[in-house]
This record gives C-alpha cells, sequence and structure tokens, in this order.
C-alpha cells in the first residue's frame, strides 16, 4: 500500500487491480493530462489557421508538446501515471485508427481517386514492396557488423522494412488541404498513404507467419499469394458491408428516424473493421472501402440529417483521433519502459527510409510516365516537381510505430526505439518544411476542384418522393425544348445561399461578412462556361465502369425517386448547357455586328474572326467618342439580349473612358473608374 501512496508501480504485479477507487483517480489523471494537451492542440490549429501561419502545422506542435510534458512526467516520481500513458496497441488499432479511415474514404475525392486509381496502386503494392525490400536489405546490411551490439536477422529485418515502408502524411495532407494544392498531386499522396498503410500491416503480418522458417522459393510465393488474397478479400469485405448499409436504407423508412440511422450507419462501419480483424484480414482495407461505398451508394438513401449527422460526426472523431496519437507518440517518446536509444541507429534507419524512398519513388515515376505517354495520356504524366514533392511526402506516422509493438529478437526494444525516433523525426523535418517545399517546386496552389464527394452544404430540405413531380411536370411541358427556371433548384438542393450564387449573387454569412461569388466563381455556371467565341465542350465519353454503374448498379442500390431526380437533374444541366452554347454564340454574333473603329473583314468564320478582351479595351479606349457598344447577358434567364436601340441609348450616357469586361460568356462588370449603370433607364 506504501507504493500506492507513493505513486510506484511494482514491476511484478499490478497493485491497483484489488484498489479501484485509486486505480479511477490516476487513471483520472493520466486522462485529464492528455485531454488538457488535446485542448491546446485544437487552440494551436484554431490561432494557425486563424492567422494563416503555415510555416509550422499543429501536427509538430502535438508531438513536441507530447515530449515536454512525457520527459516531465518521466522525471517525477511515480511509475503509475507513467504506465496508464504508455502506448497501447489495442486502444490505437481497435480505437484511434478507425475514425481516421473511414473519414478518409468517406471524404474521399472520389473521382480524382479513381482516374489515378493506377498510379496510386503503383505507388501503394509496387512501391511499398521494393521500399520495405531496400530497408530491410540496408538494415540487414548495417547489422552485420554489429555496431552498438545489435544483432538482427535477416527475417527480422524485413519485417523492420515492411513496418517502416508504412507512410502517414497527416500533416502534408493537412496543409495540401488548406493550401489547395494541385487535385492530382493530392489524390496520388492521399491515396497512396491509405492502400500504403493496409499494404505495410498486411506485408508485415505475413512476414512474421515465416519467422523461423527456412527462406525459400514455396515460402516465397506462398507469401505473395496470401498478400493478394488477404487484400482482395477485405476489399470484398469492405464493399459488401457499403451494399448492405445501402439495400438496408433503400427498403426502410428509417429516414424518419435520423438518429437512429446515423447510429446504424456508424456501427455498420465499425462492424466491417472488426469482422475483417477477427477474420484474420486488413480492417483498414475494409474499413476504407466501406466508407467509400458508403458514400457512393448509401448516401443518396439517406435523410438530410443523416448526411450532416455523419459527415460532420465523421470528421470530429478523424480530427481528435489525429491530433490524439500525435500527442501519443510524443508523450511515448519518454514513457516507454523498455526504451534502448541506438544514436547511430537511429541516424542510419533515417537515412536508409530516405534512400529506399527515392528508390521506390524514382523508377516507378519514370515507369509511369513511360505508359502514359505511350497510351497517349499526357495529363497524367508526373511532373519532376510532382516526383519530388511525393518523396518527401514519405514520413512515418503511427501505424509503423503501432506495428512495432509487435516485433520479436534480441534487438527488438531497440527497434522499437528507432521507429519511434524516425516516425517523430521525420515528422517534424519533413512536415515542418512542406510549405517551404512546395514554394521552392512551384507546384499549383489555391486550386478549387468541384467536390463530387457530396458533401457540399446540405441547406434544402428533405424532400419526399412525390416532390420531385413538379420538375418531371414542367420538363415534359414541351415537347421540343425543356423549360426550367432557377428557382425550382430550391426545391431540390443548394438552399437559399446557392440560389443566391447561382444569379450572381452576394451572400451575407453568419459572421456579417459578405462573399462576392463573382471573384470565385465555382458554380456549375462558371464550371459549364466556356471562353467567349469557343463552343461549350460537351463532357468526354465516360469510362465503361462509370457508364455500368450508372445503368444497373445505381438503380439496384438507391431508392426509386433519388434517381428520378438525379435524371431531372441531369437533362436540366444539359439543356442549360445547350442555352449556355447557344447565348455564347449569339453574343458573340451581335458583338461581330456592332463596329469598333476597325475595317470588317467580311468574314464570319469563328476561327478567323475572334474577339479578345484586348481588343475590345484598345478600341474602346482609342476611340474616345464614347461610341463603345455593350452587350448584356442576363445569366438568370440564361438567355442573351442584343437589342440594338437599348444599346444606342446606353452609349449615350456611357463616359468616353469605359471599359467592357467580357467573360466566359457573360459579362463580368466594368471597370472601377466607371459609373455604374442607371437601372431606370434600361
Amino acid at each position: 500500500m506504501d507504493n500506492i501512496n507513493n505513486g510506484t508501480l511494482p514491476e511484478d504485479e499490478d497493485p491497483l487491480k484489488d484498489q479501484p477507487m485509486e486505480e479511477e483517480i490516476y487513471s483520472s489523471w493520466a486522462l485529464l493530462i492528455l485531454t488538457s494537451l488535446l485542448i491546446g492542440a485544437l487552440w494551436t490549429s484554431y490561432f494557425l489557421q486563424r492567422h494563416k501561419i503555415r510555416a509550422i502545422h499543429e501536427t509538430v506542435i502535438s508531438i513536441m508538446a507530447g515530449m515536454i510534458v512525457g520527459l516531465g512526467i518521466k522525471l517525477t516520481p511515480g511509475t503509475i501515471v507513467q504506465h496508464m500513458v504508455q502506448f497501447n496497441q489495442g486502444y490505437f488499432f481497435n480505437l484511434l485508427l478507425p475514425p481516421i479511415i473511414l473519414n478518409s474514404g468517406y471524404e474521399l475525392k472520389r473521382r480524382n481517386f479513381f482516374i489515378n486509381f493506377g498510379t496510386i496502386l503503383t505507388f501503394a503494392l509496387v512501391g511499398t514492396f521494393i521500399a520495405a525490400l531496400a530497408t530491410g536489405a540496408l538494415t540487414f546490411l548495417y547489422a552485420y557488423f554489429h555496431p552498438e551490439g545489435i544483432s538482427i536477422s535477416f527475417i527480422d529485418s524485413m519485417i523492420f522494412g515492411a513496418i517502416l515502408s508504412a507512410t502517414d502524411p497527416v500533416t502534408i495532407l493537412a496543409i495540401f488541404s488548406q493550401l489547395h494544392v494541385d487535385p492530382q498531386l493530392y489524390s496520388i499522396i492521399s491515396g497512396e498513404s491509405l492502400m500504403n498503410d493496409a499494404v505495410a500491416i498486411v506485408l508485415s503480418e505475413t512476414l512474421h507467419k515465416f519467422r523461423g522458417q527456412e527462406l525459400h522459393v514455396t515460402n516465397i510465393l506462398k507469401g505473395v499469394g496470401t498478400f493478394l488474397g488477404v487484400f482482395t478479400a477485405s476489399t470484398l469485405i469492405g464493399v459488401l458491408f457499403g451494399i448492405v448499409v445501402a439495400l438496408m436504407l433503400k427498403h426502410s423508412e428509417l429516414f424518419r428516424y435520423p438518429s437512429i440511422e446515423t447510429c446504424l450507419i456508424a456501427l455498420m462501419a465499425y462492424s466491417s473493421y472488426l469482422f475483417s480483424n477477427s477474420t484474420q484480414m486488413s480492417g483498414i482495407v475494409t474499413l476504407l472501402f466501406t466508407g467509400i461505398t458508403l458514400k457512393h451508394y448509401a448516401y443518396d438513401n439517406m435523410s438530410l440529417r443523416t448526411k450532416r449527422a455523419t459527415k460532420y460526426v465523421f470528421q470530429i472523431l478523424s480530427q481528435l483521433s489525429e491530433n490524439f496519437i500525435f500527442i501519443y507518440l510524443g508523450v511515448n517518446l519518454f514513457t516507454q519502459t523498455d526504451l534502448d536509444y541506438k544514436p547511430l541507429f537511429i541516424l542510419a534507419t533515417t537515412i536508409i527510409i530516405c534512400i529506399s524512398r527515392y528508390v521506390s519513388v524514382a523508377p516507378l515515376s519514370m515507369l509511369i510516365n513511360a505508359v502514359c505517354r505511350a497510351l497517349g495520356k499526357s495529363e497524367k504524366v508526373l511532373p519532376r516537381s510532382h516526383q519530388l514533392m511525393l518523396f518527401w511526402a514519405g514520413l512515418r506516422g503511427a501505424v509503423a510505430f503501432a506495428l512495432a509493438s509487435g516485433l520479436m529478437g534480441e534487438s527488438a526494444p531497440a527497434m522499437r526505439t528507432t521507429i519511434l525516433a524516425v516516425v517523430v523525426l521525420t515528422v517534424l523535418l519533413f512536415g515542418g518544411t512542406t510549405g517551404r517545399m512546395l514554394q521552392l517546386l512551384e507546384i499549383r496552389t489555391g486550386v478549387i476542384e468541384p467536390d463530387d464527394s457530396g458533401s457540399e452544404d446540405e441547406d434544402d430540405h428533405d424532400i419526399e418522393p412525390a416532390g420531385y413531380r413538379k420538375l418531371r411536370r414542367l420538363s415534359s411541358a414541351s415537347s421540343n425544348t425543356t423549360t426550367y427556371n432557377d428557382d425550382l433548384l430550391l426545391d431540390f438542393g443548394g438552399g437559399e445561399e446557392d440560389h443566391h450564387r447561382r444569379r450572381g449573387g452576394s451572400t451575407r454569412n453568419r459572421n456579417g461578412l459578405t462573399n462576392n461569388h463573382h471573384s470565385h466563381d465555382v458554380s456549375i455556371d462558371g464550371l459549364l462556361s466556356g471562353p467567349l467565341g469557343n463552343p461549350i465542350n460537351d463532357p468526354a465519353e465516360p469510362h465503361w465502369f462509370i457508364s455500368f454503374d450508372e445503368k444497373w448498379l445505381k438503380p439496384l442500390f438507391t431508392k426509386q425517386h433519388i434517381q428520378q431526380r438525379n435524371q431531372t437533374l441531369a437533362e436540366y444541366w444539359r439543356e442549360k448547357r445547350r442555352k449556355m452554347d447557344r447565348a455564347n454564340r449569339g453574343m458573340l454574333a451581335g458583338i461581330r455586328s456592332m463596329s469598333f473603329g476597325q475595317a470588317s473583314t467580311g468574314s464570319d468564320d469563328y476561327e478567323t474572326d475572334v474577339l479578345t478582351l484586348d481588343s475590345v479595351r484598345g478600341t474602346g479606349e482609342g476611340r474616345g467618342d464614347g461610341g463603345s457598344s455593350s452587350h448584356t447577358y442576363n445569366n438568370n434567364n440564361n438567355s442573351s439580349s442584343s437589342s440594338s436601340s437599348s444599346n444606342n441609348n446606353n452609349n449615350n450616357n456611357r463616359p468616353p473612358h469605359q471599359k467592357l469586361v467580357i467573360g466566359a460568356g457573360r459579362v463580368f462588370g466594368r471597370s472601377p473608374a466607371s459609373s455604374p449603370p442607371d437601372h431606370s433607364e434600361q
């Protein structure tokens, strides 16, 4: 009892086992320490984002704060609290990791993920295998000379390499998301990291099964077959669970009880992870594809409240888990009881993983580029800057340290300590310099891509199946043309704020700040618009699986009125595209018919008679007589107006140096020097 009062934990027994009150007190102190660190990490995140400080990321600060607190716990007398904050593999894999994987699959940019799926799979499978093999071989070569008394067998070296091949670029991806980095690069790095963790886990577990056995061709082929079988089976389990949830929502009325619906979806997703692990499959792969399938097939069957709940609950749990894991790592850098620091081994391992990362990225990038050029897909070629950023994104994370707990052998404590130190060093070194590397490599940032994940603001109301009849009746009112009104879209998604955005207006957010949507047009109108004088290109022919999915799979797993809504909206946007194309051509024809003080060539060919912004500005300023002509495009009704009488009236009242700014098929505005138009005269 004296040991308990002194806060000392005997090594051979647990005195708190029969003392529930003392255990509750010490566990409360341990949880309070970790919770306080988590609160500090979130406030740090708020401060960094509020002041747009990107030189350092919150995960780096979380690790450093955890290291300081861990050192303080180590220096204080007593070991009970130190024992309670030590890394627990069961807690990590069963509680902390699943929310991160589920949210990654649920919020995945599926379009870019599957467009670059071949590249992602190449880096995740072949690249991870190359990195594991290179790391294991170099580690065995280093340990062969027994520096610092290290002795590692060949199979243990391969397991060590497989564990360290697991990349976890949480810090880099968070910075990428804030800066809106090039979508191709973001999708490749995020997709590779998700698949890479699963591959590293399966590979290390497969190698563990052959520990103590002779290494020959039969065992190698058996290991490859086991790896491929586990990976494929895990993927199928995840897809199956997602489809079961979609069918459950389709053939029930759970949308009337959103709280029950949300709980069932979350529990079914978590059950897929536990089921896969219990059957000795890969829970990470299963949960990843469960999230992807849920978003693709089950999301449309959910009620509006469930859509919001699943989105934000998964995001919140993921963020809490990520911050907690990095704090956990920093604390355990000093509180682990079996730490065995080997400075030379840590330095050598850091150099080895850099070499293995380069060996896995450079040759595969060359191979991928050669294949893309041979197939005529130049848009998928990886530029040199992306290759270097892929190398820089190879930092290690908590998955590697969690797997290290299964290491065995004479030098197992030294290997576990080295993996923990390498994880912390790579996060601090590579994660802390990501922003600077983006500048040096001149990688595109600020790229806003359309959200194909279905996570747009759901400000509309739940629609019953009968709610879509109104639009369908209007769509069939005319036999020749389909007429829609933008006001109808309030009934089908986007809400009042999106309605103002479609009309080209500005909205006021909750903070009272005005958002001008002309300056940042990411609406569907803006995405569909083509350059002035050019027809709006029709979308490319969809992939065969997308066509098959839309024709057969989506109707099978989605509610009928949802399919009707999707088809109606698809018809709406196709008609809107055609109207915008006609308005675009009509505007150009109207502008050509006006005189800009230039001799007419008499040619009506679109290819030879191109009007540019510079030519309009030059002629308008050169005349100086107020004779500039205007052409107004009314985007609200998707129609063009080229009335000569109204143009003449406007010309008489326009200042001599007024500039006309013509954008993608519409007039966006006038120069600041010009006076606003008098609407009373129009």
